[in-house]
């Protein structure tokens, strides 16, 4: 298992993770990378290997006027791999790397929902924890939770 940088490489592989994950629809990708791969941006994208295989992927960036607080805006592992601890080196990854660009604080959106019960439970086990709930976010009766992490 190797965590890098993303490639261009990688965009074929992440968009097929996501069609499995529904996370956002895969279309979206391109765009979203662009500016990391150009080097146009403080975003940061980790990819998550075997033999070659992008099999997860990490994306984050500083959240705008702020000191030191970066958002992880999406974290994604295939169906097979998720509960093999995946998710957990990505996310650790990811930390020292906004930790290394100066970050301090990471924060991370999520849903109230029942489908993202087990990613919440993810982000407490990893120990972030429960910073704000706001209601009706999302739809009717949708909140979103946002969960904070100090790293420095």
């Amino acid at each position: 298992m190797e965590i890098r940088y993303t490639e261009r490489g990688d965009i074929t592989g992440l968009k097929v993770i996501l069609d499995q994950i529904e996370l956002f629809p895969s279309d979206m990708l391109d765009d979203m990378l662009n500016g990391f791969l150009e080097g146009d941006t403080d975003d940061l994208w980790l990819t998550l290997e075997v033999d070659g295989t992008p099999l997860g992927f990490c994306y984050a960036n500083p959240e705008q006027m702020t000191d030191e607080t970066w958002n992880i805006l999406a974290l994604g592992v295939s169906p097979n791999h998720q509960g093999s601890g995946a998710g957990t080196h990505l996310t650790q990854q990811m930390e020292a790397q906004i930790e290394d660009q100066g970050g301090s604080v990471i924060i991370v959106d999520t849903s109230s929902t029942e489908g993202f019960a087990k990613t919440r439970k993810f982000y407490e086990k990893a120990g972030y924890t429960e910073e704000a709930r706001i209601r009706d976010f999302w739809s009717k009766g949708v909140d979103k939770v946002t969960y904070r992490k100090v790293i420095s």
